[in-house]
């Protein structure tokens, strides 16, 4: 595990991290959510163990990091790769050497050095583009060939700062493809800063958003998600602006989320509770692997309430937006009350 307690940071300009703490688990893939100037790349700087804070600590298994001499701090930081932005390939070398240009730095041998290049090259998906020379590939291939560079060393830790930046959507996938990969078959911990959203919602299990250099929120990303006012939600699920709900009795947003509520719940608590439930806008999304929606419903009928509630009853996590009763579940009855707006969560 990876503790940060409190760490600042500085440039001579201005002051990049404020007094920022959470926890990175070990074998996560941990998203640094942050637009440009918001202290993610240099967070990853520190957690690459490539520059030292101003104030604070960063605990690898509880030994303080910023503590240690030179010497440990070396020996440590053998422990960790950190693939800077947009990293560059040696051109007059081969994919291949340029995996292996680490183990030979570290004099490992010709047999074992050309074993762990191979799998490496399959792990990324370019089992047959050894030979080739970097200018050969596209960007994306060279990103996957830089990140296999940065796993040639077998790190317990991989920090990798905008992997998908600049990169075409399809590029991009296959780059995040490998982080999910080289997480599954290697166990490595990767920590990955980015501005891109769709980079945490696609493979972070855990992410820390960050503004200006202070730290918004932190957690799982189901978690933050459940949370219709966290900051990653609003920036992951579909938006539901839509602002004319006249005709309707009660309108609420409604978030969904696994295979067995996405595409059967709206329906079921129109028919069994006798509603109708109009969706206004909003949309799917995939969270991982898992299918997740968010909608503003719009339902008509005397007991739109009791439908809310029932929504909420079965996986559903309901935001009112207009509604003339509160529905609330309790002990796994449906109770109402004078109206207030409240959330209801199964």
């Amino acid at each position: 595990m990876i503790t940060i307690e409190n760490l600042t940071a500085s440039t001579p300009e201005s002051t990049t991290l404020r007094d920022v703490s959470f926890e990175i688990d070990a074998g996560a893939v941990f998203g640094l959510l942050g637009s440009a100037r918001s202290g993610t790349s240099t967070l990853a700087r520190l957690l690459g163990l490539d520059e030292r804070p101003d104030a604070g600590a960063i605990r690898v298994d509880d030994v303080d990091t910023t503590r240690l001499d030179t010497r440990s701090l070396r020996d440590l930081r053998e422990r960790f790769s950190l693939l800077e932005a947009y990293p560059s390939l040696r051109g007059e070398h081969t994919v291949a050497g340029n995996i292996a240009t680490p183990l030979e730095r570290l004099g490992i041998d010709g047999p074992n050095r050309r074993e762990r290049v191979l799998r490496l090259l399959d792990l990324i998906g370019l089992a047959r583009a050894g030979a080739q020379h970097p200018g050969e590939l596209d960007e994306g291939q060279r990103r996957r060939v830089a990140l296999a560079r940065a796993l040639a060393t077998d790190p317990a830790v991989l920090v990798v700062d905008e992997p998908t930046a600049g990169l075409e959507a399809e590029q991009a996938g296959a780059v995040l493809a490998t982080l999910d990969r080289a997480r599954a078959e290697l166990g490595v911990t990767i920590v990955v800063a980015t501005a891109d959203a769709d980079v945490v919602r696609k493979v972070c299990d855990s992410v820390a958003l960050f503004a200006d250099g202070r730290l918004l929120e932190t957690g799982t990303v189901f978690d933050l998600i459940t949370d219709q006012d966290s900051h990653l939600a609003r920036r992951v699920l579909p938006r539901t602006d839509v602002t004319d709900t006249d005709g309707y009795d009660v309108v609420a947003d409604v978030t969904l989320i696994g295979h067995a509520t996405v595409d059967t719940t709206l329906p079921a608590a129109a028919e069994r509770v006798g509603v109708d439930i109009a969706t206004l806008d909003g949309g799917t999304t995939r969270i991982g692997d898992v299918p997740v929606a968010r909608y503003r419903i719009g339902l008509r009928g005397e007991k739109a309430g009791i439908a809310l509630g029932w929504i909420g009853e079965h996986g559903g996590l309901v935001t009112p937006v207009r509604r003339t009763t509160r529905v609330a579940t309790i002990g796994g009855r449906v109770a109402r009350e004078p109206a207030r707006l409240a959330s209801v969560a199964a």
